[in-house]
């Protein structure tokens, strides 16, 4: 795919995200590989007003090649590329129901959602929580490292999902998969679930692995 493609893929996405409201004003990011960098949606930047020839435009070591400047969480990014190469986009989202799924005190830190879905099993699989840093703070960049090699997915504490895929449609296909969990979740609290067996979830994860 060319970059040009890319570039008005990226913008395309990011004003479907907004239209349906899985982010709000200024917040949540999304890049892509190119042949000879990433792309990444820039510092401030509304997801539905995207300007294809303003995405930033970055090289392997983080630094600007063109365009404006990066998302300031642009290191998330880079560190999901860096310890996951299999991953050629990556969506960071502010949805709703996920960051209300990340404050909650009793939620388990190693796999944040049950199997309630098969298709959150095969387009999420395990979901991690990564501990509270604030946004900016390089020092998440390194919690998500110890996290990005085993898991495309990974869900930070009081802030938001942060997903990588194979390609721009399987990472969008998988974060709004996770919302829509979430939102299923919060929905069906204080009610008992029949969730999938481990013998189900083992079946599906045989016959559908995350790439």
């Amino acid at each position: 795919m060319s970059e040009n493609r890319m570039r008005e893929d990226i913008c395309e996405l990011g004003r479907s995200i907004f239209a349906r409201g899985l982010t709000h004003g200024s917040s949540g990011n999304i890049s892509a590989k190119v042949d000879d960098g990433w792309l990444i949606t820039p510092t401030g930047s509304n997801l539905g007003n995207l300007d294809p020839a303003r995405l930033a435009k970055l090289d392997w070591q983080g630094r600007l090649i063109s365009g404006d400047a990066p998302s300031k969480e642009n290191f998330l990014h880079l560190a999901m590329y860096q310890e996951r190469p299999r991953n050629a986009a990556v969506v960071h989202l502010h949805a709703t129901h996920s960051v209300a799924v990340s404050v909650l005190e009793d939620i388990d830190p190693e796999d944040v959602l049950p199997p309630i879905t098969a298709y959150y099993v095969m387009r999420i699989g395990r979901l991690p929580l990564v501990p509270y840093f604030a946004p900016g703070d390089l020092k998440l960049a390194d919690a998500v490292r110890r996290f990005a090699g085993k898991h495309h997915a990974l869900l930070l504490a009081n802030h938001g999902p942060v997903v990588g895929g194979s390609s721009l449609a399987a990472a969008a296909d998988a974060a709004e998969e996770l919302e829509a969990t979430a939102k299923l979740y919060l929905l069906l609290a204080g009610r008992r679930l029949r969730t999938l067996t481990g013998a189900q979830v083992d079946e599906i994860r045989t016959r559908y692995p995350i790439k």
